[in-house]
């Protein structure tokens, strides 16, 4: 199933646009004169620390936290992440109190830059005269970072017959839903290991990445059919999870299931496309979740219609964040 190319009328593009000064110049062979060294056809030099990395781990976990919200709220798309319209102020709001971290982030780095290297220097004296000279101006430093992100609308352009611009187009649009569904593979399988795998009880904490998940797709089911029935999925789960205490037995063997099924897009959207189509509904799905090892009739989960849990009821935990970003080519 493909996206339909009319679902860009309620998307925005954001693109992230945040620079780092690596702290790096390159390794020559002056700097290691000493040293006997193969011809260069044969190895390249790396690079050289001019200064304390620990000094810029502030500005890769800020770039990390706008990268976070962006994966929890919309879709990978061109340049950037495709998001609801809908939830665009939310967005801005986030990343303009992100953005102003960072530029005190780097006031403060800058205020200290000279004193910063003399320390990076202090602490490998053998090397002073390497890191002194390939030392550059708070100036230099300045203009190498930076926190802005762009906000725009696609929209297909009027073009000749026979040109292929629009199918172009048409065919990135058509992948949304795929590319959604993937992005929740790859996320389950993150709740997995930290949250679910090998667990005889978990607390409450552990609903919260679900929930992240479920907003998500709550906010991007307009996308494809199928996303809707699998965020309804989630919501019956939760309303079968008591409100207090730990989540044990059944209840936790359902969510291991749940989570299981949320690594495979494939199952995934067929499962979606079953209860779309009336041959199964949530209920079914959550008791073949929970059916256990010894192929017994599976419990029968329901929510406790007087005091249920709904999405609401489950407080936001501090997403965790990478330490070493990768550019997936968006910078």
């Amino acid at each position: 199933m493909t996206t339909n190319i009319t679902v860009l009328q309620q998307l925005l593009v954001v693109n992230l646009d945040v620079h780092i000064w690596s702290a790096r110049k390159k390794l020559t062979a002056v700097d290691l004169s000493d040293t006997n060294l193969p011809p260069e056809e044969l190895a390249s030099l790396g690079s050289k620390r001019i200064c304390n990395p620990e000094e810029l781990r502030a500005f890769s976990m800020l770039k990390a936290r706008a990268i976070s919200l962006l994966e929890r709220n919309g879709i990978r798309f061109l340049s950037g992440w495709a998001v609801p319209e809908a939830k665009m102020d939310a967005i801005s709001n986030e990343l303009a109190s992100i953005g102003n971290e960072f530029r005190a982030c780097k006031e403060d780095f800058l205020q200290r830059y000279d004193k910063s290297i003399q320390e990076w220097i202090a602490k490998h004296p053998q090397w002073a005269s390497m890191i002194a000279s390939s030392t550059v101006s708070e100036e230099y430093v300045r203009s190498r970072m930076d926190f802005r992100w762009q906000v725009y609308r696609v929209e297909p352009a009027s073009v000749p017959a026979g040109a292929t611009a629009q199918d172009s187009l048409q065919e990135d649009v058509g992948q949304l839903g795929n590319t959604l569904f993937k992005e929740v593979a790859g996320t389950a399988r993150d709740i997995w290991q930290r949250c679910y795998a090998g667990k005889t009880e978990i607390t409450r904490k552990a609903l919260s990445p679900l929930k992240s998940l479920y907003d998500k797709l709550m906010g991007l089911t307009f996308v494809e059919p199928c996303v809707a029935p699998v965020a309804a999925l989630l919501e019956a789960a939760f309303a079968s999870i008591p409100r207090r205490g730990g989540i044990t037995g059944h209840t936790l063997v359902m969510l291991q299931g749940v989570v299981c099924l949320l690594q495979n897009p494939d199952a995934l959207r067929e499962h979606g496309q079953s209860i779309l189509e009336g041959n199964k509904n949530t209920t079914d799905v959550l008791n073949l979740l929970c059916a256990n090892t010894q192929g017994d009739e599976p419990l029968l989960l329901t929510a406790d219609e007087d005091n249920p849990t709904s999405p609401q009821d489950i407080e936001e935990e501090e997403p965790l964040f990478p330490q070493v970003i990768d550019s997936q080519g968006l910078w």
